[in-house]
């Protein structure tokens, strides 16, 4: 009877600790919702105003200048979404019959843009590269130059 009665009044002590840690966290929680509701938004007028990325982003790809077609960077692509068809003329120069990038498949990591000898290939900062057909996001040779920020 006794070792009923302790077991019921621990029960009743456990019960009403496991409540008061409940209040406690509950609180918290609503101090953190009221003290953002109270301040600034944060929001960005997106298309006036754009987000500043990291320094450290890696966006869509571009052409800084002439490639080579040295094709260190198709063999160092982990995903294998660069295709390259190398033509040599008759002086031994070597240049890009055929230079894409199939953003689809592409992981930004940037190996193709460390391998370049020649820093033909780098990755820019721009974020905004959609489309609704995936023909559209693979990247030619015309479209990498076109690529290119603009000097501000």
């Amino acid at each position: 009877m006794v070792i009923s009665l302790l077991t019921g009044i621990w029960w009743f002590i456990r019960g009403i600790g496991l409540l008061v840690a409940s209040v406690f966290a509950l609180l918290k929680g609503l101090r953190l919702t009221f003290t953002k509701f109270f301040s600034r938004p944060v929001t960005i007028q997106y298309p006036e105003k754009k987000r500043e990325v990291s320094p450290r982003w890696r966006g869509i790809h571009y052409f800084e200048r002439d490639c080579v077609a040295c094709g260190l960077c198709v063999a160092i692509c982990p995903s294998q979404c660069i295709r390259l068809v190398a033509v040599e003329q008759d002086d031994g120069e070597r240049y890009p019959e055929t230079y894409e990038i199939n953003t689809v498949r592409c992981i930004y990591c940037g190996m193709c843009a460390e391998a370049c000898p020649v820093n033909a290939i780098k990755l820019g900062r721009n974020y905004e590269f959609v489309d609704y057909q995936r023909e559209a996001l693979v990247l030619d040779k015309e479209r990498l130059l076109a690529n290119a920020p603009e000097e501000v």
